[in-house]
């Protein structure tokens, strides 16, 4: 039997660790290990356009599965084009393994053609980045980026010359176990006291839910209901809270909607559960503050803390709602569910008018059509952008359905590369790209790989031919737009030309029915929307300095959103609530 070559032994061990494909663009740094997954039934090559869209892809699929995921990129530029991606993947805990194939190891560090230092450029968005410089370092090397990855949540990155990758591996080592999972973490007694004490003594309590509450939906609404809290949410809380909860309060921060810059303002206490939310102008400075988060550092690293709590919110919360004495003063959470409603009631008028008629297409009410017509277990891909705004607004999460985007990283071009990684996941569940029509061109030609793999991935371009976020950006700083309109071509017609599915609407009466088939095609699809350039959003809370920037930069400007199905759960909420 032939001896094994560390290629083949680094692709036997990415098997074990459960990665079933390693996304990338060939290259002949990379060629060893292409091959060596050619000839391994259980781990396939997924061949993308641009490797960026490979580190957004595995970023996609490790979010979804909560397993390991991989991408490559050959020597030089190769690996260097995945590192947008990756930079995604580590601020979103995703638990992505980076193979960065590098130059021959005799010509390291002599200006040998495509050099660069990968074990170096990739410290910052990785907890882990190393050379193997020599075949003894395997297995042991790529069994340490693993634990790595999965074990602290985030990136590792393995550089691998191709010569070494040839080269035979040493004689089989001990199988290691590998870490495939997480363990909870439970905070202190002193600490479970401490906040027990606080919630007890506090008349006014607010929760404010980040991601880190994904897997606590019910200790969170059974410790609401104890309390008589308030339930608010940051984006990349809404898909884990939102729904089911008859003390949600909406969402804040640049994006947000309804009476939740209220309660946690207007509360004696705001608890902070599993949430690294980065605007610390929309938090308050003048109230008590607690925050429970799994991962130490981020405790009070925004706000000023009155007590940090290292731990899971669902094991934080178990050890808490059983201690904490029940209140039954429901005032200050029915205050705010009232508020939380005629916010929404406010700003949804504006866009419940003459829609169908309205020409170019609000592109809130594309996004309000979209969250009807999906499955209710599609996967969201969402754009950095405006799509960010009308995703917030207007899909419904249900506890089966999936939100994903580029939300604290913040990279343009996110939302079909994740579309990407996410559809491998499960053929047959339903992945929808809510792209803009920056976004989509940026990294266009990865459109083709779903055509290549037969991808049924739904493409909706929200096509305002304008950078739209940063239009907004400029208007609330004072300054005139400038450099933000795109001439875009029919993206449809680019989407047949693929042979893909394409269609493009200019007409609000024409999108339903170019959604139902769309969504019914059995492969790629595309739906080019010719969308209101003029559809802006503002936060719920806004200084006089932007106010002023948008009276220098605008004379009349919509400026509120709607909110699509979540009034009609506001309103529900509302049904026992004294009128006050």
């Amino acid at each position: 039997m032939a001896k094994q070559n560390v290629a083949e032994q680094f692709v036997d061990i990415l098997v074990r660790a459960g990665v079933r494909r390693l996304y990338g663009v060939v290259g002949d740094s990379l060629n060893p290990v292409v091959d060596a997954i050619r000839r391994t039934p259980s781990l396939d090559w997924i061949q993308v356009r641009h490797e960026e869209t490979a580190a957004f892809a595995a970023g996609a699929e490790a979010q979804i599965t909560g397993g390991l995921a991989a991408c490559a990129g050959s020597c030089g530029p190769g690996n260097l084009h995945l590192i947008n991606g990756l930079y995604d993947a580590h601020r979103s805990m995703a638990p992505v393994l980076a193979l960065a194939s590098h130059i021959p190891s005799s010509e390291i560090g002599l200006g040998y053609f495509q050099e660069t230092h990968p074990d170096q450029l990739f410290r910052e968005c990785s907890h882990y980045s190393e050379l193997i410089s020599n075949p003894k370092q395997m297995p042991r090397l790529l069994h340490t980026a693993i634990q790595h990855a999965v074990g602290r949540g985030g990136v590792s990155v393995v550089a691998l010359p191709g010569d070494i990758a040839s080269q035979p591996a040493p004689e089989k080592a001990v199988e290691t176990a590998l870490v495939t999972s997480r363990p909870t973490v439970r905070p202190g007694d002193a600490e479970i006291d401490a906040l027990v004490r606080m919630i007890d003594a506090a008349d006014r309590v607010t929760l404010f839910c980040g991601s880190g509450t994904a897997g606590a939906h019910p200790e969170v609404m059974q410790f609401a209901e104890r309390i008589k809290s308030p339930v608010g949410h940051a984006l990349r809380g809404k898909e884990w809270i939102q729904y089911d909860n008859p003390y949600d309060v909406g969402m804040s921060g640049l994006l947000g909607y309804g009476a939740a810059y209220e309660a946690t303002h207007e509360c004696d206490l705001l608890i902070l559960l599993g949430t690294d939310f980065p605007y610390n102008a929309f938090l308050p400075d003048d109230v008590k503050i607690v925050q429970v988060d799994v991962r130490p550092e981020r405790l009070g690293r925004r706000s000023l803390l009155d007590l940090a709590v290292w731990g899971d919110v669902r094991e934080t919360l178990r050890c808490v709602i059983p201690r904490v004495r029940a209140k039954t003063d429901r005032r200050f959470l029915d205050k705010m569910l009232k508020k939380h409603a005629d916010a929404l009631e406010g700003v949804v008028k504006a866009y419940t008018r003459k829609v169908e008629k309205h020409v170019p297409v609000h592109p809130e009410y594309v996004a309000s059509v979209i969250d009807e017509l999906a499955d209710d277990d599609a996967v969201f891909t969402v754009d950095t952008g405006m799509c960010n705004v009308w995703a917030a607004r207007y899909l419904s999460p249900n506890g089966r359905r999936r939100i994903t985007g580029s939300f604290s990283h913040g990279s343009m071009a996110n939302a079909l590369p994740q579309a990407i990684g996410a559809q491998f996941t499960d053929r047959n569940r339903q992945v929808v790209s809510l792209s803009g029509d920056g976004g989509f061109s940026m990294l266009m030609g990865d459109f083709l790989t779903l055509v290549q793999y037969d991808l049924p991935v739904k493409v909706i371009v929200f096509n305002n031919s304008s950078l739209g976020m940063v239009e907004l950006e400029m208007l609330v700083s004072g300054l005139p737009s400038y450099g933000t309109t795109n001439k875009n071509p029919d993206f449809a017609a680019i989407a047949r030309a693929a042979g893909a599915y394409g269609v493009r609407v200019e007409k609000p009466k024409h999108l339903t029915s170019a959604l139902k088939d769309a969504f019914k095609h059995k492969g790629p699809a595309l739906v080019d929307v010719v969308t209101d350039p003029n559809a802006l959003s503002i936060p719920p809370k806004i200084s006089a300095d932007m106010v002023t920037g948008f009276a220098l930069s605008a004379s009349k400007i919509v400026l509120d959103g709607g909110v699509g199905r979540m009034l009609q759960m506001a309103r529900s909420n509302l049904r026992n609530v004294p009128r006050l």
